[in-house]
């Protein structure tokens, strides 16, 4: 399968010569607030690099002359003269000293580099995705952005930063190098620039084709991670196991390698093979040079030292020229790739705008009015024409089958989506008019399919208020009314036991445990007048579920209380039942109303009510 040719933010950039440098600017600037002192040594080292090939050539030349010189005077008076020898070999032997301590220093600063800059830039990714909306996470596109922000642009500001300063460095080499060549020929320089041409314009041209196919396969890539997650993460063994479904996943990862390493494959033999071709241009154009410098040694235009100068001169000038177009070609490749980085950095959010700390209608509660909701790119709504209103101290449940739109309604709710239609009301205001962290503090949920952290109990617990997070009496509390005492006390560490089996000593839990560590976060939430249980009790059973609620009427006397749950022992318990199927309200009222209603919702409740007897 071979790649499209997309429309990309990549397009503005193979377009022109310009677009080298689209990025390097912000790459600079990132490298130098990350470090200063790290970057001026760079930027010192690479200047002293620069110079000191030229000083060596230039004082190499010097000793072959001064050791031909010695040797006439040998020959005409038969004495030995040497010291001027030995003090320019001590001097090219110091600089040679300073060129490898330049390297060194310059390879111990652009790691040093490496660390803190790639620790940055996944810090600035991860600190861009919390401000991203829910929305955005369930978008594929979006995850094609953050896969390949994550895959390479991570590590490419400081390669290109790297490549600038090599581009510099060897920019220096080169002024010294044509200093003393044009002494030779102003075309000997002209040979020299020209001979690195050819490869710079293929490498070029394929580090752009080699993006195009990074940018179109960030969805199979994305694929073959998912893969390994599924065959080497302890959640999902069991089924994988039982069900022999390891030899067809591994086959499928297999199959996405097979076809990403063939085209990888095809690029790499086309960029290798035009890159021989043309480098062949450039090894002639050297012994070229040499041939022709010969010459002139021959001819006696120039002296041996000078030739040896030349000769050195040249053959180091063609490595950096050719070290210079592969640093613009590089720097090309990377700023492509850092678009990526970008794109994703500069991906839209959603501001908040509100700032509102109360409502104008204290105690008024909630009110849906004609609330409509569609998901991006969905083609039936998920909740149509929701007209709601719970005062505090009432109760709500939710009742429906799956994808009724019962948790798309209390996502609402949290303002983790905006209606499409509509509007929501709390205390008299809009949600889009509260400050939202105001909001969020108000509202106690835990969902259905609630996280299970890799941490220790009670950090599992503090999750459900980062403010007490630490708090371990406040831990207790809570897993006292959420009935996760009962089990956490027997553990070996109690609540310092590390959950999970990623980290050492790590304990795993039943799902009803699981579940009641999520209880326990609710309830955490001392502040919260609105508290939201998706399920709470799925995983319980029936005395314990009983136990539950009895604390959860408890601590809701004052409060909004609404629950989702396919348990009608605990639904009847409810002021207000709302009925919900596709996205509707179809029945509304108390457990006596609508049984006496004999419609949707007495059917059900006889219909699980049998099954007990």
């Amino acid at each position: 399968m071979k790649a499209p040719a997309p429309e990309d933010g990549s397009g503005s950039l193979q377009r022109g010569f310009l677009g080298v440098f689209a990025y390097s600017r912000r790459a600079l600037e990132l490298v130098w607030t990350t470090d200063r002192r790290l970057s001026i040594a760079m930027v010192a080292l690479t200047l002293l690099a620069g110079l000191l090939p030229a000083a060596v050539a230039y004082v190499g030349s010097l000793i072959v002359d001064a050791v031909v010189h010695a040797a006439e005077w040998h020959r005409h008076t038969g004495a030995f003269e040497l010291t001027p020898v030995w003090s320019l070999v001590g001097l090219e032997a110091l600089f040679v000293a300073l060129t490898a301590a330049a390297a060194r220093g310059l390879s111990l600063a652009q790691s040093l580099l490496r660390a803190q800059l790639g620790q940055r830039v996944n810090v600035m990714i991860l600190d861009k995705a919390l401000t991203l909306d829910l929305a955005q996470f369930e978008d594929s596109e979006f995850y094609d952005k953050l896969t390949r922000a994550r895959r390479e642009a991570s590590t490419r500001p400081l390669s290109l930063v790297i490549r600038t300063f090599g581009l510099l460095q060897n920019g220096v080499s080169l002024l010294s190098f044509v200093g003393l060549l044009i002494k030779f020929s102003p075309w000997a320089v002209l040979l020299l620039a020209a001979a690195g041409l050819p490869a710079f314009f293929a490498e070029t041209r394929f580090s752009g084709e080699a993006f195009r196919l990074f940018r179109w396969r960030a969805p199979e890539s994305r694929m073959q991670m998912y893969i390994e997650s599924v065959l080497a993460r302890e959640d999902h063994a069991k089924e994988v196991k039982l069900f022999g479904l390891g030899a067809r996943f591994l086959d499928r990862y297999r199959d996405i390698f097979k076809r990403l390493y063939a085209e990888d494959r095809d690029l790499s033999i086309r960029r290798d093979a035009w890159g021989l071709g043309l480098g062949l241009l450039g090894t002639v154009a050297l012994y070229g040079g040499y041939a022709w410098i010969a010459a002139e040694t021959v001819a006696g235009a120039i002296t041996l030292g000078q030739m040896t100068m030349y000769l050195g001169l040249f053959r180091q000038g063609q490595g950096a020229v050719s070290s210079a177009l592969r640093a613009i070609g590089g720097m090309y490749e990377d700023n492509l790739y850092l678009s990526t980085l970008y794109e994703y950095l500069e991906q839209p959010v959603g501001r908040a705008t509100g700032h509102a700390l109360e409502g104008t209608l204290p105690g008024d509660g909630i009110r849906f009015e004609g609330v409509d909701f569609l998901y991006p790119g969905a083609g039936a709504p998920a909740l149509t024409g929701i007209d709601l209103h719970v005062r505090p101290g009432e109760s709500l449940a939710l009742v429906g089958e799956n994808g009724s739109g019962k948790t798309t309604l209390i996502k609402l709710l949290t303002r983790l989506y905006r209606p499409t239609h509509g509007r929501i009301l709390l205390d008299g205001l809009d949600l889009e008019e509260w400050d939202e962290q105001t909001l969020r503090r108000r509202i106690g949920v835990i969902f259905q399919d609630f996280a299970r952290y890799q941490m220790l109990v009670g950090e599992n617990i503090g999750v459900g208020d980062e403010q007490a997070f630490d708090d371990e009496g406040r831990w207790r509390d809570a897993a006292a009314q959420g009935l996760a005492d009962e089990f956490v006390d027997q553990l070996p560490s109690g609540y310092q036991t590390q959950l999970g089996k990623w980290f050492q000593d790590g304990r795993e839990l039943s799902g009803g445990q699981w579940q009641k560590i999520a209880l326990a976060r609710a309830f955490m939430r001392r502040d919260a007048d609105i508290l939201v249980l998706d399920e709470p009790t799925a995983s319980i059973d029936a005395g314990a579920e009983a136990r539950v609620f009895e604390h959860f009427r408890e601590l809701t006397a004052h409060r909004i209380a609404i629950v989702i749950s396919h348990r009608f022992s605990t639904v009847r318990m409810a002021d207000q039942i709302l009925v919900l199927d596709d996205g509707r309200i179809v029945e509304h009222g108390s457990h006596q109303a609508l049984m006496a209603a004999d419609g949707r919702y007495a059917k059900l409740f006889t219909l699980q009510a049998r099954g007990y007897r």
